[in-house]
């Protein structure tokens, strides 16, 4: 039998926030509705955020109430605290996630806040999730290099999730925000993290500045049996509070990359070229590999 893996994909939400020209709510809409049809089992579709902070998000629940939704999909919104946990369920995401990070001080400049600070603010967030019936990601950014700080210790990353397990988090995504991670990175911390965090509760989200993100997640596959990444089709994405960040893996990099080492994806290649070819024409210039 073959290994399956999973994907989330993350391009409606950070493939598109970082975009300087609003997409039209239709755009996003026919992109999201797109990428239903590929097999996906998961589709970040918006965050409720702060409109000023993220323009970009402002629409996220016309979209919801917009997107046509096929069974067996699960539609997710990223949300920073109680107000947007309110305008999620009120739109009917069956996911939410929360965000932090590794570097203090990108937490501070990502989200004025310290990672103490950021998690305090998730334990709300998470009870009347959970409450709901919600299940909850957490995001961790920087947890390899930070544009600010440099290299981060793995200790650092751990302390961070062993914070986010205490408030039953039920899975977490760890991020190579400027995409710098080389294969040793990987290695060092996998090794520890998979001693305190159960295999199928992480994801593993690459970005692919330097072009390693897909060999990076063929290593965590191989070496150490991480079935879960995230990706945005068209390698759409990047971070305003990460210099250097270029764009999120291509979601279709990764399923083809998997097929061929033969894992099963359960997705369509060509649905999601599609998908990535739909929302393409209203982009910017593409910040990915070999920018």
């Amino acid at each position: 039998m073959k290994s399956k893996v999973r994907f989330v994909e993350v391009g409606p939400r950070d493939g598109l926030q970082n975009e300087k020209n609003l997409v039209a709510l239709d755009a996003k809409v026919a992109y999201i509705d797109a990428l239903s049809s590929s097999g996906l089992a998961e589709i970040e579709a918006g965050a409720f955020v702060s409109p000023q902070a993220v323009p970009q998000m402002a629409d996220s629940g016309e979209v919801f109430a917009r997107i046509t939704r096929r069974p067996g999909v699960v539609y997710s919104a990223l949300v920073p605290n109680e107000k947007g946990l309110e305008r999620a369920l009120a739109a009917r995401a069956g996911k939410l996630s929360v965000f932090t990070a590794a570097s203090e001080t990108f937490n501070r400049k990502n989200i004025n806040a310290s990672i103490a600070e950021s998690i305090e603010r998730f334990k709300p967030v998470v009870s009347m999730a959970k409450s709901a019936g919600l299940p909850v990601r957490a995001y961790v950014s920087t947890a390899f290099y930070c544009p600010y700080e440099g290299p981060v210790a793995p200790g650092a990353v751990l302390d961070v999730v062993k914070r986010l397990q205490d408030i039953a988090v039920d899975e977490i995504s760890i991020g190579d925000t400027i995409g710098k991670a080389s294969s040793g990175d990987v290695r060092r911390l996998l090794e520890p993290l998979l001693k305190t965090v159960p295999l199928e509760k992480i994801f593993l989200h690459f970005h692919d500045t330097y072009g390693h993100a897909v060999e990076n997640a063929l290593l965590a596959w191989r070496e150490f049996g991480v079935s879960g990444y995230d990706g945005s089709t068209g390698g759409a994405g990047g971070c305003p509070y990460a210099p250097g960040s270029a764009g999120n893996v291509a979601t279709e990099d990764l399923a083809s990359a998997f097929e061929a080492a033969g894992a099963e994806t359960g997705v369509s290649l060509s649905a999601l070229r599609a998908a990535a070819s739909r929302i393409a024409a209203h982009l910017g210039p593409r910040r990915g590999k070999n920018k």
